[in-house]
């Protein structure tokens, strides 16, 4: 890493390449204030920021180990940089001086003809260069850009169209052609816009505690940088490449259809039934009763069918997800020890409208609501039932207009809690002392940083090879 000042401009270069560039007249960073409205639609977010303000930090100032930035030499500074690194690797920790700053854009040098990869989990566009990618955790929608007849079908019909940098899992991270790396450490609203020539601009709906940054000579060495960051996925159990997982949702029927496939000569490692813990009517279709254990009457002697199955080499799949609807008996349980999320301005406990039934948000920043989820819903009610794999689904729905235990706002922990809720499952996982072999799979994480549960599974190129015996509209009622 080098780092170059001159009156009142200074550069950031890490492995022979230049990341930042200030002058007066051509600043690297901006601040500002704005105003968010957010608002949730069965996991659809309609979003706008009002921006009050945003203003040029020209004059950069050194006084010990940090750059003071102000909008001129006149003016008091109002952010603090300090920069450390090495010759691969460096960071940028961001301090604020003026409380008010909730808007930072930073422009980060771009070349000519450069690719950019990374976003997250996304899944329109490989390449990000030229486009703008905001990274906010959502459901992807129907349709992928606002000018095709299926998104405005879904907008239509349900406020459900989607878009090409809509996500389940975004993450703060990209990696350049020029072979370096970048990630903002930040789980607030962002968004990464590469149209510009000359810079790439990062903009936060925060200050963010730091940017972290690799440079390496050689991609592979660059990926292995950023599984050092990250962590790297444990290897998918033996299992799962043995056969495959037949998705079925039929109830005891679903285990007699299960022989026709073995009969017709097909390799069967699993079997995934997501409508284990029940089914609710709607107007509009069947949907799972989210209340995260076995339903006897649809599932009759499901512990002896699991065993039966398991002795031949045959795993029983289900789902799960973090709510729990107020007409299940998990959910009085929850209510009574104040697991659940409450409302902005009283102890009431916050209900989202899943379309026809009200759910409870099961608050992940309580350690005890955690731990309860992990211990008595996960481990005891699908580990202990013999359950080795499952679909942990709905990590992107936190609304914005709640209130958690640790304080937090929601805006700043609705992109974090595909990673608590991934905690919990994997604590679960390492409560029972298991060898590996259980699974379960996200639409809504793709990195897990430091700290984060070691036993972390992502499966989602398993999902692809699932077989369903239903429609995909039917697959679709079932999911939602």
């Amino acid at each position: 890493m080098a780092f170059e000042v001159q009156e009142g401009c200074f550069t950031l270069n890490l492995g022979g390449r230049t990341i930042l560039r200030h002058a007066p007249e051509a600043p690297a960073i901006f601040i500002g204030r704005g105003d968010a409205e957010i608002a949730m639609h069965h996991g659809h977010f309609d979003i706008e920021d009002y921006v009050i303000e945003r203003v040029a930090l020209r004059h950069a100032e050194i006084r010990g180990d940090k750059v003071y930035l102000s909008t001129s030499p006149a003016s008091p500074a109002v952010l603090a940089l300090r920069i450390d690194g090495n010759e691969t690797d460096a960071a940028i920790a961001f301090e604020a001086l003026d409380p008010a700053i909730n808007r930072i854009w930073i422009r980060v040098v771009a070349e000519p003809g450069e690719h950019v990869w990374g976003g997250g989990e996304q899944l329109s566009y490989f390449d990000m260069a030229g486009r703008r990618v905001s990274l906010w955790s959502s459901e992807p929608g129907g349709g992928r850009g606002k000018s095709t007849l299926i998104t405005w079908q879904a907008d239509r019909r349900s406020n459900s169209g989607g878009d090409y940098y809509r996500t389940n899992y975004p993450q703060p991270t990209y990696v350049s052609s020029q072979r370096y790396a970048l990630h903002v450490e930040t789980t607030a609203w962002s968004a990464f816009d590469f149209r510009r020539e000359g810079f790439h601009e990062i903009e936060v709906w925060d200050v963010p505690a730091r940017i972290e940054l690799w440079a390496r000579p050689h991609f592979s060495d660059l990926v292995m940088a950023l599984s050092d960051r990250f962590g790297k996925q444990p290897p998918l159990p033996e299992w799962v490449y043995d056969g495959a997982i037949i998705g079925l949702k039929d109830g005891e029927n679903s285990f007699a259809r299960l022989e026709k496939y073995g009969d017709a000569g097909v390799a069967i490692s699993g079997l995934w039934c997501e409508d284990w813990a029940g089914l609710r009517e709607t107007s509009f279709g069947r949907r799972l009763f989210w209340d995260w254990q076995y339903n006897a009457a649809r599932y009759p002697d499901l512990p002896k069918r699991i065993a039966a199955l398991a002795a031949r080499g045959i795993r029983f799949l289900a789902y799960v997800n973090p709510y729990l609807c107020v007409d299940g008996s998990l959910y009085p349980e929850a209510e009574k020890a104040g697991y659940f999320a409450k409302k902005l301005e009283s102890d009431e406990t916050y209900l989202v409208d899943f379309g026809e039934f009200d759910c409870g948000v099961v608050d992940f920043t309580n350690p005890e609501a955690s731990q309860w989820f992990a211990e008595h819903v996960i481990a005891r009610n699908m580990l202990d039932l013999g359950i080795m794999g499952w679909m942990a689904d709905f990590g992107e729905y936190l609304p914005t207009d709640i209130r958690l235990a640790s304080g937090k706002e929601a805006t700043l922990a609705h992109n974090e809690w595909p990673v608590l809720w991934a905690e919990v499952n994997a604590r679960a996982v390492a409560s029972r002392g298991k060898t590996g072999d259980e699974i379960f799979f996200m639409r809504a994480v793709d990195l897990v940083g430091p700290g984060r549960a070691a036993q972390f599974q992502n499966l989602a190129p398993l999902i692809g090879s699932v077989m369903s015996a239903l429609t995909l509209g039917e697959q679709f009622a079932l999911h939602h």
